[in-house]
């Protein structure tokens, strides 16, 4: 693991996948990220690339070819993202495309991930430059996992999720395959706020496509604001957890899983982004501990 802190906060970013694993208050040793326990889900944060969420079985096509991609891509879990610079209030870590990424993505690709602390905000930015001679195709998002509740004698439902402006906002159900499919559930309506309880996520991620609000904050009604995600780079957004865990995920996102009804054509992908050769894409998201 490798570590950056200041007098504030200290973060922890594994070597494998350049997985935030860590942010803890260091006036009050609370601890922010989830940790992974493997009995309910063993990540911290994944970064997701160059797809979010499941492809129709687990592959996609392009120029008359077919590749497979596990869920979220290729970087989750991966060893060979490396350490590139460290300085005492920065991180940056680095893929680069290889014989092997070629055989399941079919595009030469560069990306960085930087981790930069600053007072009490963390800076997740990511930087994809295409290498090659034609389009390249892709999306890129995060995964954090939010501890809650996160101080004794408060409950998950003492917490909630309070967004900069109040909204319609409705998600698409996942089927069982996790494909995004066409039935719509209403989630609030004029309201900035959702409830965390047990059996929000019993259908799986609340996926909000082309979202206004750039700002979550997660609250609780007995401690008060704990955090912020500010999102400002990503147009889609998830919400998620293992129903009954005691964590929230928020998950700026480009892009989402398949829909049903999907050709399966990268070029088409919903959601999809296309970069042109030798050109680069940045897009942050910032967490601010309160």
């Amino acid at each position: 693991m490798y570590q950056i802190q200041n007098d504030f906060l200290s973060v922890g970013v594994l070597s494998k996948g350049a997985e935030l694993c860590s942010i803890k208050n260091l006036q009050t040793d609370k601890e922010y990220i989830w940790q992974a326990n493997p009995e309910i889900w063993n990540s911290h944060a994944p970064n997701l690339f160059p797809i979010i969420g499941a492809l129709k079985n687990g592959e996609f096509h392009y120029n008359n070819r077919r590749y497979q991609l596990p869920k979220h891509g290729i970087v989750r879990n991966n060893s060979d993202i490396k350490l590139k610079e460290q300085k005492p209030d920065f991180l940056i870590f680095n893929l680069k495309y290889s014989d092997e990424t070629l055989k399941n993505y079919p595009f030469k690709f560069n990306l960085e991930i930087k981790f930069e602390l600053k007072e009490k905000t963390l800076r997740v930015s990511h930087k994809i430059s295409n290498l090659d001679e034609k389009p390249m195709y892709f999306s890129v998002g995060g995964h954090p996992a939010f501890n809650a509740p996160l101080y004794e004698r408060e409950t998950y439902e003492d917490y909630y999720l309070e967004f900069d402006q109040n909204q319609d906002l409705n998600t698409n159900l996942l089927n069982k395959d996790g494909l995004i499919s066409s039935e719509t559930v209403a989630v609030i309506r004029d309201d900035n706020k959702i409830q965390l309880h047990r059996n929000l996520f019993d259908k799986d991620a609340l996926i909000f496509k082309n979202i206004e609000s750039k700002e979550v904050a997660l609250k609780s009604k007995k401690s008060g604001t704990v955090l912020t995600v500010e999102y400002n780079d990503f147009k889609d957004l998830g919400i998620w957890a293992k129903p009954g865990a005691p964590y929230v995920c928020i998950e700026p996102w480009i892009g989402y899983a398949d829909v049903e009804g999907t050709t399966q054509d990268l070029k088409t992908k919903e959601g999809i982004m296309e970069l042109m050769p030798s050109k680069t894409f940045d897009a942050s998201y910032v967490i601010t501990i309160a």
